[in-house]
């Protein structure tokens, strides 16, 4: 607390503490008492965390890479679906492990209706949005898999998910608050951050295009399915680590 004063109040100290962010690769966010020095990582940073890394210290398999990058983005949109809700400094995100899966599925649910629509379903379009590929590899992969002790397979969509919060949580990104829906979770003012700075990536707006805004209770958070389309998705409701 004292040095978050002598921050604010000493120009002098707050500008060699910067130049010693600088020095080592990190960009200064905000400097708070509700974060603290909230920092990111350049790209060149030895502290930049990327995707190789990620996988190593969420021991996860290399083919899955791609997946938990899916995750990291539905997380993200999920926790701060609208503008006004990271521009809110006292907004608090709420999701859910299931929700979270359940949020990408009918994502990929919308892509496989456009790409239909398009013509496009045996492979996107070569000028497709990233998206537009990816819906495929998580829909055909299962939702808990199965063992014989009833745990869930660390490969399903859930534990990759499941994988993702438990990242952002040691990293202070998120507060774990109970366990229904596979384990909810309330975002940090870190975490509100963080997404700010990765609000404008072209794959965050491309999710958000799609017109599935939840609502960050962590309870039912999807769009109603078409008429007449029995797939219920909203019983199951609930990267910004810089890369």
């Amino acid at each position: 607390a004292e040095l978050l004063r002598r921050y604010q109040e000493d120009p002098a100290f707050a500008r060699l503490a910067d130049a010693v962010a600088t020095g080592l690769g990190l960009i200064v966010l905000e400097v708070s008492p509700r974060a603290g020095m909230a920092v990111t990582a350049g790209e060149d940073s030895v502290f930049a965390v990327r995707m190789g890394d990620y996988a190593r210290r969420a021991n996860t398999d290399a083919a899955d890479r791609f997946l938990h990058g899916l995750a990291h983005l539905a997380v993200a949109a999920m926790a701060f679906p609208r503008p006004e809700d990271l521009a809110d400094d006292g907004y608090i995100g709420r999701l859910t492990v299931n929700g979270v899966d359940s949020f990408v599925r009918q994502t990929c649910l919308r892509l496989e209706q456009r790409a239909e629509e398009e013509g496009e379903n045996t492979d996107p379009a070569t000028d497709a949005p990233g998206l537009e590929a990816a819906w495929r590899v998580w829909s055909r992969r299962s939702t808990t898999g199965a063992t014989k002790d009833a745990r869930r397979l660390a490969g399903s969509t859930t534990g990759i998910v499941a994988k993702a919060v438990a990242f952002l949580t040691d990293s202070g990104f998120l507060q774990r608050t109970g366990d229904e829906n596979g384990g909810s979770f309330r975002t940090t003012a870190r975490y509100q951050l963080q997404v700010r700075d990765m609000a404008g990536s072209a794959a965050l707006t491309e999710l958000l295009d799609l017109g599935i805004v939840p609502v960050s209770d962590g309870t039912a958070t999807l769009v109603p399915p078409p008429e007449g389309d029995d797939l219920d998705l909203a019983a199951d409701a609930g990267l910004p680590f810089h890369a």
